[in-house]
């Protein structure tokens, strides 16, 4: 069995934005450091970064005034701002830029009076933040079928966003449903599906016929890792996802002669690298790194922390 390593893979910009800035955060100001919500979802990421010092909170409440409480890469509504605010606590906005850029569109269009309808789940943390910038302007469409359905106010005032780390075909049915019902739909300059997600979906689609197993490095609660492992799963064969080598079954590769490994954008190296060791124990003979786009995309860190 051989396995074909996709890249890219693993952390995006933003992912690594957030990490950096906890840690800079934690030899900063000291231990501890509070952290709304799963910086990122991994947990090997948070686990490591609770051993350092980090405390992860739910609720705002539960931080002592005075304390630094950094945001997550998947942003928060404005409210969110007020509250610490209100609480006394020394905010730190680790969004991901690429998310902070959809809540500006989403504020811009809501000022014009435009109905949002804004691509992605309602119950994942991105979408919550975007949808507080205007909750009584953002209708959440999750599927072609909701697209087909979703009412607005003035079908000539419509403007569409996306959650940045949907499935890029997933999101383009549901797109197409829209402009038919919607011609004068408005849309952002630059689409929102960011760019480490599109990168890492491409990298999976032309593995296409040339692996009989797909393993996808990531957490189940990260977004773009679950669009991965459906991804390699349309294609055909099986696809399962897992965390770490603990969490593989020897059982999946019975009969396998090919198995593509990739990650998702919050997944660390270090986790990859401890799956291929235990497929080698498992019968790997070979690792083959399948070149894919070279990503540069770097951003700045808060100015509390640089």
């Amino acid at each position: 069995m051989k396995i074909l390593l996709c890249r890219p893979r693993g952390f995006c910009a933003g992912v690594e934005r957030a990490i950096d800035t906890v840690e800079r955060a934690l030899a900063k100001f000291g231990r501890p450091v509070y952290v709304r919500h799963e910086i990122v979802h991994n947990k090997v990421v948070v686990d490591d970064l609770v051993a350092k010092g980090a405390i992860f909170v739910d609720d705002l409440a539960a931080v002592p005034a005075g304390s630094h409480v950094i945001f997550s890469a998947h942003g928060v509504a404005p409210e969110v701002f007020a509250q610490a605010d209100h609480l006394a606590l020394h905010a730190v906005d680790a969004t991901c830029p690429l998310v902070t850029k959809v809540h500006v569109e989403a504020r811009q269009f809501a000022a014009k009076g435009y109905t949002i309808l804004l691509i992605g789940h309602a119950d994942h943390v991105e979408v919550e933040g975007v949808v507080g910038e205007a909750p009584d302007r953002i209708r959440v469409v999750a599927n072609p079928a909701a697209a087909e359905v979703v009412d607005v106010d003035d079908p000539g005032r419509v403007a569409v966003l996306t959650q940045t780390t949907l499935s890029v075909d997933e999101a383009m049915l549901v797109m197409n449903v829209l402009r038919r019902r919607f011609p004068q739909l408005a849309t952002p300059r630059k689409e929102d599906i960011c760019y480490a997600t599109t990168n890492r979906q491409m990298a999976v689609k032309n593995l296409r016929g040339k692996v009989d197993v797909w393993l996808v490095i990531g957490d189940r609660m990260s977004s773009n890792s679950n669009r991965l492992r459906e991804l390699g799963a349309g294609s055909g064969v099986p696809a399962h996802m897992v965390l770490g080598p603990d969490e593989i079954d020897a059982g999946w590769f019975v009969g396998k002669s090919a198995v593509g490994v990739t990650s998702g954008a919050s997944t660390p190296e270090g986790s990859v690298r401890a799956v291929v060791e235990r497929l080698r124990e498992l019968g790997a003979t070979s690792v083959e790194e399948i070149d894919g786009i070279h990503e540069t995309v770097e951003f700045s860190l808060p100015a509390e922390v640089r």
